[in-house]
């Protein structure tokens, strides 16, 4: 737990002391305690989680459903299992099923016992929360007969199991990858709750074979449709990383021919990111920002690239065919649908407040969100980047720079958004990022998003800075 910030530290040694303290009371069940189905139910989340690590041959096993898939949450076809444990046994045992399967879980290679500690106590606690609902809703004791009365019980607990994951994971991101409070939370119960549900369902179908005359090995076969489901879901992802490859491939025609702005559309994917996690921006957002930023210079392709690589000033003839580049960039990924909000950023980020801007000299709010929100991480990372006719700047200079701009060029709460997820987070121009088609199209956030145990970041203060001149060919002017 080194690496990471002391609240975040004591956050998660809080969590795990509460798991040991709703386990414990397990030592104290008599023999005639369901001991052999938590040890089964024990040994099969441990299963489906090893088949995580160890993918069938020719494919990948399947991922989550839900946030889980590089957090907290359990493997999208292995909640049953969990779900079955909160219906079949007391909470203290069913708090204690979920944790040796979470301890051997797939972990990144940072800080994989720390990661390991944390998924295994807030398995725990969820489980034991929604094993106390479920014994306060349910009658008992269970029987197939009863069924249809189980049915409340079993959303219930269901639904108990989701808040309290999603609780917890939302302590770990205000604490460990300092996300703001208000922001922390946002989401983490709405996109799970539904898959749960489903698990919730699937683990009150196991119990039901569990406790049939066929016996707990009909109870697996509740797991196979769920593989499935989970296998299909996977093929979706893939699908989505080979559009993200398709990205990272303009990206990479666009930094070839433009040597002197390499890294640069990765920088501002990532600085548009922090700007719309600031403004508490819903995910589907964030990732159109995401690619809007990654993506917004990909009509460069169009330009002559004798201008991109001209050291001297450029004639007026020349900067009328360099600002026709947004407007390559709107056509070329004109056919490409996921890409429909993304369009507008690539087509507007050089508008200005004021009307002067191109290409339409749109003005004020009638210029797209998304575009106002590319233009302030395009000029901030133009400005804070080296290029052949002008040093870096310091990122305080650049934020004052920006400042000074809001309202005649930029929007000014994009900028005080930019100014507090800096503050907060820091800058890393020098990050490198991935290439893998798993990685984001070359994104990475400024904490990883998920899991929250990023590495730590040492954060930027923003002081107030005397007014530097106005930039030449950078994104200010």
């Amino acid at each position: 737990m080194r690496g990471l910030p002391a609240a975040a530290r004591g956050y998660i040694g809080c969590a795990a002391l509460a798991a040991a303290l709703c386990a414990a009371p397990a030592a104290g069940l008599g023999a005639d305690a369901p001991w052999s189905s938590a040890l089964a139910l024990a040994l099969l989340y441990g299963l489906c989680e090893q088949l995580r690590r160890s993918p069938p041959p020719g494919g990948r096993a399947p991922h989550g459903t839900g946030p889980g898939a590089s957090g907290g949450f359990p493997a999208g076809w292995a909640g049953p299992v969990l779900l079955a444990g909160v219906f079949l046994l007391p909470p203290p045992l069913a708090a204690l099923a979920a944790v040796p399967g979470a301890l051997i879980a797939p972990a990144a290679p940072r800080s994989a016992a720390t990661r390991r500690l944390w998924h295994a106590a807030e398995l725990a606690l969820a489980c034991c929360a929604a094993a106390e609902v479920f014994r306060l809703l349910g009658p008992h004791p269970l029987s197939a007969p009863r069924f249809p009365l189980l049915l409340l019980p079993a959303v219930a607990a269901a639904a108990a199991f989701c808040a309290v994951l999603a609780a917890l994971d939302g302590g770990v991101l205000a604490t460990a990858e300092r996300h703001p409070v208000r922001t922390a939370w946002r989401g983490l119960l709405t996109r799970s709750l539904g898959p749960h549900l489903v698990h919730g369902l699937a683990g009150l179908m196991m119990v039901v074979l569990w406790r049939s005359p066929y016996g707990p090995p009909a109870a697996l076969l509740v797991l196979l449709p769920m593989y499935l489901s989970c296998w299909v879901f996977d093929r979706y992802h893939r699908e989505r990383a080979a559009h993200q490859a398709t990205i990272r491939a303009l990206v990479q025609a666009v930094d070839i021919k433009d040597r002197y702005t390499r890294g640069h559309s990765e920088r501002v994917g990532r600085a548009s990111v922090m700007i719309a996690r600031e403004l508490g921006l819903p995910e589907d957002r964030m990732e159109a920002l995401r690619f809007a930023g990654i993506l917004h210079d990909v009509g460069k392709l169009g330009v002559p690239t004798r201008l991109l690589r001209k050291d001297g000033p450029l004639t007026p003839e020349e900067r009328r065919v360099i600002e026709l580049h947004p407007e390559y960039g709107h056509e070329i990924v004109r056919g490409i649908g996921f890409l429909e909000e993304a369009r507008a950023a690539i087509l507007h980020h050089h508008e200005r407040l004021d009307g002067s801007g191109y290409p339409y000299g749109l003005r004020g709010h009638h210029i797209p969100e998304v575009a106002r929100v590319v233009a302030v991480a395009d000029a901030f990372d133009a400005m804070t980047s080296t290029r052949s006719y002008r040093r870096a700047r310091p990122v305080p200079a650049a934020v004052a720079e920006l400042r000074r701009c809001a309202g005649a060029q930029f929007d000014p709460r994009m900028v005080r958004a930019l100014a507090a997820s800096l503050d907060r987070h820091g800058w890393q121009p020098d990050l490198v990022t991935a290439a893998g088609p798993e990685s984001g199209a070359g994104y990475v956030p400024p904490a990883d998003a998920g899991d929250g145990l990023p590495a730590p970041v040492v954060p930027v203060r923003v002081p107030p800075v005397p007014h530097p001149e106005r930039a030449g060919r950078d994104g200010t002017r």
